[in-house]
Protein backbone atom coordinates (compact mmCIF):
# COMPACT_ATOMS: atom_id res chain seq x y z
CA UNK A 1 0.00 0.00 0.00
CA UNK A 2 1.55 3.40 -0.59
CA UNK A 3 4.65 1.91 -2.60
CA UNK A 4 4.67 5.29 -5.22
CA UNK A 5 4.45 7.44 -1.94
CA UNK A 6 7.48 5.60 -0.50
CA UNK A 7 9.40 5.60 -3.51
CA UNK A 8 9.49 9.39 -3.19
CA UNK A 9 12.88 11.74 -1.93
CA UNK A 10 12.26 11.40 2.27
CA UNK A 11 12.10 15.87 1.74
CA UNK A 12 9.09 15.14 -0.64
CA UNK A 13 7.42 12.74 1.33
CA UNK A 14 7.89 15.17 4.43
CA UNK A 15 6.73 18.03 2.93
CA UNK A 16 3.56 15.98 1.34
CA UNK A 17 2.78 14.80 5.36
CA UNK A 18 3.96 18.37 6.64
CA UNK A 19 0.71 19.99 3.99
CA UNK A 20 -1.30 17.22 5.31
CA UNK A 21 -1.22 17.51 8.94
CA UNK A 22 -1.73 21.53 8.13
CA UNK A 23 -4.96 21.51 6.36
CA UNK A 24 -6.63 18.87 7.97
CA UNK A 25 -5.71 20.41 11.18
CA UNK A 26 -7.46 23.79 10.26
CA UNK A 27 -10.46 22.44 8.66
CA UNK A 28 -13.05 19.63 9.12
CA UNK A 29 -12.14 16.38 7.35
CA UNK A 30 -14.91 17.61 5.11
CA UNK A 31 -13.92 20.73 4.32
CA UNK A 32 -10.15 19.58 3.89
CA UNK A 33 -9.95 20.53 -0.06
CA UNK A 34 -6.82 17.92 -1.65
CA UNK A 35 -6.20 20.64 -3.72
CA UNK A 36 -4.52 23.02 -0.82
CA UNK A 37 -2.99 20.02 0.25
CA UNK A 38 -1.22 19.35 -3.00
CA UNK A 39 -0.72 23.23 -3.88
CA UNK A 40 1.09 23.55 -0.52
CA UNK A 41 3.08 20.31 -0.75
CA UNK A 42 4.58 21.70 -4.41
CA UNK A 43 2.92 18.80 -6.14
CA UNK A 44 -0.56 18.98 -8.53
CA UNK A 45 -4.01 17.57 -7.40
CA UNK A 46 -3.55 14.79 -9.65
CA UNK A 47 -0.44 14.18 -8.57
CA UNK A 48 -1.40 13.90 -5.23
CA UNK A 49 -4.63 10.70 -6.13
CA UNK A 50 -1.68 9.36 -8.06
CA UNK A 51 0.13 8.45 -4.80
CA UNK A 52 -3.26 8.40 -2.43
CA UNK A 53 -6.23 6.92 -4.42
CA UNK A 54 -8.48 9.56 -2.34
CA UNK A 55 -8.89 11.98 0.92
CA UNK A 56 -10.37 9.09 2.90
CA UNK A 57 -7.11 6.83 2.31
CA UNK A 58 -4.53 10.35 3.10
CA UNK A 59 -6.13 10.88 6.32
CA UNK A 60 -6.09 7.51 7.68
CA UNK A 61 -2.80 7.08 6.09
CA UNK A 62 -1.89 10.45 8.01
CA UNK A 63 -3.29 9.13 11.01
CA UNK A 64 -1.39 5.82 11.12
CA UNK A 65 2.16 7.94 10.56
CA UNK A 66 1.27 9.54 13.54
CA UNK A 67 1.02 6.37 15.36
CA UNK A 68 4.06 4.79 14.32
CA UNK A 69 6.28 8.17 14.59
CA UNK A 70 5.00 8.46 18.36
CA UNK A 71 6.21 4.83 18.84
CA UNK A 72 9.45 5.12 16.82
CA UNK A 73 10.42 7.80 19.68
CA UNK A 74 9.09 7.13 22.37
CA UNK A 75 11.05 3.62 21.71
CA UNK A 76 13.99 6.12 20.63
CA UNK A 77 14.07 8.22 23.96
CA UNK A 78 13.78 4.77 25.93
CA UNK A 79 10.57 5.91 27.62
CA UNK A 80 9.01 2.43 28.10
CA UNK A 81 12.16 1.03 29.86
CA UNK A 82 11.92 3.27 33.08
CA UNK A 83 10.84 2.45 36.27
CA UNK A 84 10.42 5.52 37.40
CA UNK A 85 7.14 6.85 36.31
CA UNK A 86 8.36 10.75 35.97
CA UNK A 87 11.69 10.24 33.91
CA UNK A 88 9.52 7.96 31.70
CA UNK A 89 6.55 10.99 31.37
CA UNK A 90 10.15 13.20 30.83
CA UNK A 91 11.76 11.73 28.29
CA UNK A 92 8.11 11.41 26.56
CA UNK A 93 7.70 15.07 26.70
CA UNK A 94 11.03 15.39 24.89
CA UNK A 95 10.13 12.56 22.60
CA UNK A 96 7.14 14.65 21.46
CA UNK A 97 8.99 18.10 21.10
CA UNK A 98 11.20 16.28 18.81
CA UNK A 99 8.35 15.18 16.60
CA UNK A 100 6.76 18.54 16.60
CA UNK A 101 10.24 20.02 15.05
CA UNK A 102 9.92 17.75 11.99
CA UNK A 103 6.30 17.59 12.05
CA UNK A 104 4.66 21.01 13.21
CA UNK A 105 1.13 20.13 12.72
CA UNK A 106 1.10 16.74 14.31
CA UNK A 107 -0.05 17.20 17.06
CA UNK A 108 -2.89 19.56 16.22
CA UNK A 109 -4.24 17.30 13.18
CA UNK A 110 -3.83 14.17 15.64
CA UNK A 111 -6.28 16.23 18.51
CA UNK A 112 -8.59 17.22 15.54
CA UNK A 113 -8.76 13.51 14.04
CA UNK A 114 -9.89 12.25 17.52
CA UNK A 115 -12.97 14.47 17.71
CA UNK A 116 -13.40 14.12 13.94
CA UNK A 117 -17.10 13.25 13.83
CA UNK A 118 -17.78 12.24 10.03
CA UNK A 119 -18.83 8.70 10.49
CA UNK A 120 -16.71 8.14 7.12
CA UNK A 121 -13.53 8.10 9.43
CA UNK A 122 -14.53 7.93 12.98
CA UNK A 123 -14.89 4.53 13.55
CA UNK A 124 -11.21 3.82 12.38
CA UNK A 125 -9.63 6.68 14.04
CA UNK A 126 -11.21 5.26 17.42
CA UNK A 127 -10.33 1.70 17.13
CA UNK A 128 -6.49 2.50 16.26
CA UNK A 129 -6.59 5.06 19.44
CA UNK A 130 -7.64 3.03 21.54
CA UNK A 131 -5.29 -0.16 20.26
CA UNK A 132 -2.20 2.77 20.19
CA UNK A 133 -3.14 3.92 23.16
CA UNK A 134 -3.40 0.46 25.74
CA UNK A 135 -0.37 -0.19 23.80
CA UNK A 136 1.32 2.88 25.28
CA UNK A 137 -0.46 2.53 28.82
CA UNK A 138 0.54 -0.85 29.35
CA UNK A 139 3.99 -0.49 28.47
CA UNK A 140 4.27 2.49 30.92
CA UNK A 141 2.63 0.72 34.00
CA UNK A 142 4.33 -2.52 33.46
CA UNK A 143 7.89 -1.43 34.48
CA UNK A 144 6.79 0.72 37.79
CA UNK A 145 7.29 0.46 40.97
CA UNK A 146 4.40 1.05 42.86
CA UNK A 147 6.78 1.59 46.50
CA UNK A 148 7.54 4.52 45.07
CA UNK A 149 4.08 6.39 45.22
CA UNK A 150 2.01 7.23 48.37
CA UNK A 151 0.38 4.32 49.90
CA UNK A 152 -3.34 3.33 48.33
CA UNK A 153 -3.12 4.91 45.39
CA UNK A 154 -5.20 3.73 42.44
CA UNK A 155 -1.59 3.99 40.00
CA UNK A 156 -3.92 3.12 36.90
CA UNK A 157 -6.38 6.17 37.81
CA UNK A 158 -3.29 8.41 38.49
CA UNK A 159 -1.67 7.62 34.94
CA UNK A 160 -5.26 8.67 33.35
CA UNK A 161 -5.32 11.40 35.17
CA UNK A 162 -2.24 12.89 34.05
CA UNK A 163 -2.71 11.96 30.77
CA UNK A 164 -5.95 13.85 30.20
CA UNK A 165 -4.64 16.73 31.64
CA UNK A 166 -1.43 17.05 29.12
CA UNK A 167 -4.15 16.14 26.12
CA UNK A 168 -6.13 18.41 27.68
CA UNK A 169 -3.41 21.23 28.00
CA UNK A 170 -2.22 20.74 24.18
CA UNK A 171 -5.95 20.79 22.72
CA UNK A 172 -6.01 24.72 24.78
CA UNK A 173 -2.59 25.19 23.20
CA UNK A 174 -3.82 24.47 19.56
CA UNK A 175 -6.82 26.34 20.05
CA UNK A 176 -4.82 29.41 20.91
CA UNK A 177 -2.58 28.79 17.37
CA UNK A 178 1.00 29.99 17.69
CA UNK A 179 2.31 27.39 20.22
CA UNK A 180 5.67 28.35 21.86
CA UNK A 181 7.84 25.15 22.36
CA UNK A 182 9.98 26.10 24.79
CA UNK A 183 7.38 27.77 26.59
CA UNK A 184 5.00 24.32 26.04
CA UNK A 185 8.24 22.43 27.09
CA UNK A 186 8.31 24.54 30.54
CA UNK A 187 5.03 24.13 31.14
CA UNK A 188 5.15 20.41 31.49
CA UNK A 189 8.36 20.27 33.48
CA UNK A 190 6.30 22.08 35.99
CA UNK A 191 3.20 20.00 35.61
CA UNK A 192 5.71 16.80 36.18
CA UNK A 193 7.24 18.41 39.34
CA UNK A 194 3.76 19.33 40.52
CA UNK A 195 2.35 15.79 39.75
CA UNK A 196 5.82 14.74 41.57
CA UNK A 197 4.66 16.55 44.59
CA UNK A 198 1.53 14.92 45.23
CA UNK A 199 1.87 11.24 44.17
CA UNK A 200 5.21 10.89 45.36
CA UNK A 201 5.78 8.66 48.78
CA UNK A 202 7.68 11.62 51.09
CA UNK A 203 10.93 10.51 52.27
CA UNK A 204 11.37 9.46 56.25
Amino acid sequence: MNEKFFSLPAEKQQAILNAGYRVFSQNSYKKSPMSEIAGEAGISKALLFHYFRNKKELYLFLWEKCAETTMEYLKKYDCYGQSDLFESMTRGMQAKMAIIRQFPHMGAFTLKAFYEKDPEINAAIQESYHRHFNFKANSTLLNLNPDQFIPGLDIKMMYLDMYWASEGYLWELVQRGNVDLDQMEQSFYRMISFWKSVYLRKEG
